[in-house]
This record gives structure tokens, sequence and C-alpha cells, in this order.
């Protein structure tokens, strides 16, 4: 295989991972998976399994798989569903022109013979979604980076750096406020109390790996990316290794622009700034309390306390 350039976005539940995958949809240089990434199977097992669902997690695989087996083995539901039950995925009106069956075909291309590597079958997952996709906006060329999202694979950006010692790996962190907010949007959120912990784990995890490997893992404010996002998405693309262009300033989908709710990408709705300020005020007085008190530690580390709109549950300096 040739030079593979991988991005992965990573966040939390609504706070802004999908928006900031949708912002970089468009730009000339990136082949931008069209949903999710979701690229966990269910062979990884470890200590945090029970903290999030396997499908975000980073896989393992087993010996001795065919690479059909090792095709299936990713769960990648958003798009499966999509290619095999249309009806039944949330994204059915999306204009995606793609046989799985050529996908799958591409893959086992792409893979080669044994032994097959756990990288090698990431690459090949990306790589045969691009080349089976028959109306993507533009045509791929060498040279351009994949880049995927799933929620919180920021986790597991040691495992990713071990694959890919080249790799990205942006991760989005949101005001707790705002992000438990639009998870109340879901049929079935968390509890408040879950939501919390997980908000620590996620954040103060990838901020250990951000040390440990600073050109590969950065942390970027959600607040940012929504208060400026000419500032934001020129120090987002040189970290990632591609110029700035204008279409990282909206939204899209396939090269389109999403002129309203991101939705169905995702349960941010708007990626604004007054949005994300004004959702807070739907949130209970006991709510915001209880918020304020589970995560001030290391929202103060990420400087919530110095925006105006947050610095009343963070004390400001």
């Amino acid at each position: 295989m040739s030079e593979f350039n991988f991005v992965m976005i990573s966040a939390g539940f609504e706070h802004g991972g999908n928006v900031m995958h949708r912002h970089l949809d468009g730009h000339s240089k990136l082949l931008v998976y069209p949903f999710e990434s979701q690229l966990g199977n269910r062979n990884f097992n470890d200590f945090l399994s029970s903290v999030e669902r396997v499908q975000y997690r980073y896989p393992e695989f087993a010996e001795g798989l065919t690479p059909a087996e090792l095709y299936e083995q990713i769960i990648d539901e958003e798009m499966k569903t999509f290619l095999r039950k249309r009806n039944g995925s949330k994204f059915k009106d999306a204009n995606l022109e793609l046989d799985e069956k050529e996908r799958i075909a591409d893959f086992v291309k792409i893979i080669g013979q044994a032994p097959h590597f756990r990288r090698n079958v990431i690459e090949a997952f990306f790589r045969s979604t691009f080349s089976s996709w028959k109306n993507y906006y533009t045509p791929q060329r060498e040279g351009m980076t994949y880049v995927g999202y799933s929620p919180t694979v920021g986790i597991d950006a040691d495992r990713i750096v071990r694959d890919f010692p080249q790799a990205r790996i942006v991760h989005i962190v949101r005001n707790p406020f705002s992000a438990y907010r639009d998870t109340k949007r879901r049929p079935f959120p968390q509890t408040l109390t879950r939501y919390l912990i997980t908000w620590n784990i996620y954040h103060s995890t990838v901020e250990m790996f951000a040390k440990m490997y600073p050109d590969n893992v950065r942390i970027f404010r959600y607040e940012d990316l929504v208060g400026d996002k000419k500032a934001f998405m020129n120090d987002a693309s040189t970290f990632i290794g591609v110029d700035f262009e204008p279409s990282m300033l909206y939204p899209s989908w396939n090269g389109e622009e999403i002129k309203d709710n991101i939705a169905p990408w995702g349960t941010v709705l708007k990626s604004t700034a007054e949005y994300n300020e004004e959702i807070i005020s739907d949130l209970s007085a006991q709510d915001k309390r209880q918020i304020a008190d589970g995560t001030r530690a290391l929202a103060r580390h990420f400087g919530y306390h110095k925006i105006p709109y947050l610095a009343e549950y963070y004390g400001a300096d």
C-alpha cells in the first residue's frame, strides 16, 4: 500500500465531534467518512469496557480470519445499516451511491494476503469505502488524507498511534452544560451522574495522551470552534497537515453545505456560539449545580472559567 494519511476525530457525546467532522467535509485534500466511523468490534475488552460501547473503541482482531471475515467484524453500524436496510437508517435520504459488494471486493483486494495486521484492516476499511463510493464529490488523488470520526476513540489513542505513528487525533471538548443539554434529546439519555463521570474520564484520558504524544493528539475546545471558526480551522488544519480552505467554515456533507440543522449527523443542531450558550438555560438549577460541582477541576484546566457565560459556575479568576 502507498502512504496512508490518517486523521481520527474524537470527542464525547454531544461534544461537537460530528460538527467538526462535518466542517472538514468539503476540503479538497480530505476524504471524509460519510457517517460515524465505528471501527470497534466485539473482540476488544479492557477495564474501560463498561464505560463505553464497543463500536466506539479501537478494535482487536483474532488471527486466522479471512479478509471478508475481518470486514464483517468491524461494527460500522451506521454505514452497514444504510447499505443493508436503508429504510431503517436515519440517513435514508442521504445521496450516497455505494454498492457494499463492491466495497467488500475492494477491501479484500486492498488488504491482500495474510498476515493481516490491524493497521492493514483499518487502512483497507477507509480505502475501500472511497474506492467504491461512486458519487463522492471529488476524485481520490494520491496524498489525500482519510478522516474518520468515532465519539470516544481518543481514549484508545495509544493503540492508534502504535499502528499509525503519523496519525493525527483531533479531540473536541465542550462545556458539560451545553453538552449534557443536547444529550437530553436522545430517546434514552444517560443519567446526569453517569454523564459527568464519563465527561471526566474521556477528557482527562485524552489530555494524558496529548502530553504523551503531542505530535499525534491535540485537544480543541468546541467553544473556540463556534467563537472564531477561521482562527480555529487555521489551527486545526495546521495540526492535521492541510492548508486552510473556506469550506472549513461551514458544515457540509459530500461537499454540499448543510444550511439548517446538522441532524441526523449529530444531536448538536447548530454550530454557533449563540446556540451553545442559549441551550444552557434549559437546564434546571439543580442540574447546573451538579454539573459545576462534578466538573470544576477539569473544566478550569480547560479554561472554561474564563468564558463569561460559564464563569458564574466555575468562578472567574
